[in-house]
């Protein structure tokens, strides 16, 4: 490690790798700083029973070519090396209900989407075929998303004025179809009153244009993005972490390790949860009600998972995921369980091996926990990089919520239990100390549709050196914190030079593709 970059990124989530690759293609020293034993954040991938299991990478979307997040990998140079699974075309997501048979498939294609509801629903056809439209509609409003110049946070204020619930409510009466629409929610941890509806949009849109699994688990795309990085001059440390940094005269000049090594920089990027970054920073040097701001931001409720080592030959692989509710008519209120009642619902999906045969090696069902249900244990620690024991009751705690957990799962595989071979747990403070999200937070700060700046980040900050990048900024999930780098990095270079390179290199490849 030099003792000084031109750019020092804090943090090795996705929006970090990205943003470091980009400058490191523009020919700046880059320095990646990973307190972690591995790099990716929720790419990070873990081993049980000589099994692989992603911690937060499920599936992925718009990977097809021409589609937003082929061209963003496409023009980073990491589609060569990946290897994917796409999933069933007539039904990725399968959402289901307890006292109702029947499976009702999120396809992939939105002509295909359509035509598998109607089946379910075919008096519904205009309504489905609405939803459609209004989809496809608001995502063409956010420019990056479509890798094309203007607001990264899209250029209609009206978007950001309705609820999720409200508009899927306003389309049809069919109390079914909506829990149906709406039934995928977990993956933005929707809220009836705050959600807005471009957040359903956003987060949904790119799973029907096309739906992958990553075979032998996400962190293969944070492996290519490391590589590319050292291609391209840039370096980056795991057990590095990053415990003080110092500020004088409204900019950064260095950053203290915990192994006592001082890293100074040009520029920097915090990856990392912009709460803890101001702490570290020293919240004298913000004004007062930017950190009241940030350190008043609601996180977004986390999670309880369950990772299942299968029998060999057991059970036979699912190439969709599940997402099951008790109750179609609390479809928006699962997060609102009670001890009695929870998990009031929960998503189930496989991981897929590059070789796939008919036999399911492992699977993973992720329901919402409150940070408050782990908070005696919040003073330890536990990591790889950093071995802790929370102790007994901790372990018994899990035990008890895993048995919990199965005993609902059987209600969908009755066969279940005989295939286990072992069962192992996480809880939010799993994905605190992992992930680094404040309270273990599945996707960053709540979207409130009633105060839509509130829950705005700027890349920028009004120490003129330091910027920041990753979920909390626009939207999670791997195609949103690709676009959260990207989005940083044009506030360093320039929104319009920065567009205009990768769509004219994007141009280029395809043209060169065409000649041969």
């Amino acid at each position: 490690m030099k003792a000084h970059y031109d750019v020092i990124i804090i943090g090795s989530g996705m929006g970090g790798l990205v943003a470091a690759n980009i400058m490191a293609r523009e020919g700046r020293s880059v320095c990646v700083l990973e307190k972690n034993n591995q790099f990716g954040g929720n790419l990070q991938t873990f081993v049980r029973d000589r099994t692989i299991f992603d911690t937060g990478v499920h599936y992925i979307g718009g990977l097809s070519p021409g589609q937003n997040l082929y061209r963003y990998f496409d023009y980073l140079g990491i589609l060569d090396g990946l290897h994917l699974k796409r999933m069933n075309s007539d039904g990725f997501d399968i959402i289901t209900f307890d006292n109702d048979d029947t499976a009702y498939p999120h396809a992939q294609g939105y002509d295909n989407f359509i035509a598998q509801l109607i089946k379910k629903f075919p008096k519904e056809k205009k309504a489905i075929a609405s939803y459609c439209e209004k989809l496809q509609a608001i995502c063409n409003k956010f420019p990056l998303y479509n890798l094309e110049e203007g607001k990264p946070y899209g250029n209609d204020a009206e978007i950001f004025q309705q609820t999720a619930k409200d508009y899927i409510e306003s389309i049809t009466a069919n109390e079914k179809l909506r829990a149906v629409l709406a039934g995928s929610n977990l993956l933005y941890a929707g809220d009836p009153d705050k959600t807005p509806l471009y957040v359903h949009a956003l987060s949904i849109n790119s799973y029907i244009e096309s739906a992958y699994r990553c075979a032998d688990g996400g962190s293969q795309i944070t492996k290519l993005l490391i590589r590319r990085l050292k291609e391209n001059g840039g370096e980056a440390y795991k057990h590095s972490e990053v415990v003080d940094m110092t500020c004088k005269d409204k900019k950064l000049e260095s950053v203290t390790l915990k192994n006592g090594n001082t890293v100074s920089g040009d520029i920097f990027i915090s990856n990392i949860e912009p709460k803890h970054t101001l702490r570290m920073i020293g919240e004298e040097h913000f004004r007062k009600s930017y950190t009241s701001r940030i350190q008043d931001m609601e996180s977004i409720i986390s999670a309880f998972s369950i990772h299942i080592v299968l029998k060999p030959k057991t059970f036979k692989y699912l190439n969709k995921n599940y997402y099951h509710f008790k109750d179609y008519r609390k479809i928006w209120e699962a997060h609102n369980y009670t001890e009695q009642t929870w998990p009031e619902t929960y998503m189930v999906s496989m991981g897929v091996r590059k070789n796939q045969d008919e036999w399911g090696e492992q699977l993973t069902a992720i329901t919402y926990m409150r940070y408050e249900e782990v908070k005696e244990w919040e003073d330890t620690y536990n990591t790889v990089a950093q071995k802790n024991e929370r102790g007994k009751t901790y372990e018994a705690f899990k035990k008890y919520k895993s048995e919990i957990f199965l005993t609902e799962l059987e209600k969908k595989f009755p066969t279940i239990r005989e295939c286990i071979q072992s069962v192992y747990a996480s809880t939010p403070l799993s994905y605190r100390d992992y992930i680094g999200n404040h309270q273990g937070s599945m996707y960053g700060y709540v979207k409130d549709v009633n105060d839509p700046l509130k829950s705005f980040i700027s890349p920028r900050t009004k120490i003129e050196n330091l910027y920041l990048t990753g979920q909390s900024l626009n939207m999670h999930g791997i195609l949103g914190v690709t676009i959260s780098g990207v989005v940083t990095c044009s506030e360093i270079l320039g929104g319009s030079y920065l567009i205009n390179k990768i769509t004219n290199e994007l141009s280029s490849k395809t043209n060169k593709k065409m000649t041969v």
